[in-house]
């Protein structure tokens, strides 16, 4: 995932701007495993294989 789509994700919940970035393992690619939190709702959101997934659980 690359740092820039920060820009533009919002929570999926709760529609929050912007979301906390946890980062676990990142190349010079982008970030390729952490957890995207959101600060409102505390809705977790992992980051695997370079992709986040966003739908809720």
């Amino acid at each position: 995932m690359k740092r820039q789509l920060l820009d533009i994700l919002a929570c999926p919940v709760c529609r929050h701007h912007p979301l906390m970035l946890e980062i676990t393992k990142e190349n010079e690619e982008g970030i390729i495993e952490g957890k995207l939190t959101c600060p409102r709702c505390n809705t977790a959101y992992p980051i695997t294989e370079g992709i986040p997934d966003l739908i809720p659980r």
